[in-house]
């Protein structure tokens, strides 16, 4: 009996790792969406080149 159950269990989960996966797979989108807005965007952009500029300029001499 206790077999029984713990199969029928296993089968109601089945799903779970599915539906994570593209719960996740969304979130990674949706994240990935707004980081390529963000790093598109003018300001961001202006800030970037300033520090790799100053970053060149310590390092580089």
């Amino acid at each position: 009996m206790f077999t029984i159950i713990n199969r029928l269990a296993r089968k109601a989960e089945d799903g779970m790792s599915t539906a994570e996966y593209a719960v996740g797979t969304v979130a990674a989108c949706g994240f990935g969406g707004v980081l390529y807005k963000l790093l598109t965007s003018e300001p961001i952009q202006e800030t970037l080149r300033e520090v790799i500029s100053r970053a060149f300029s310590v390092f580089g001499g």
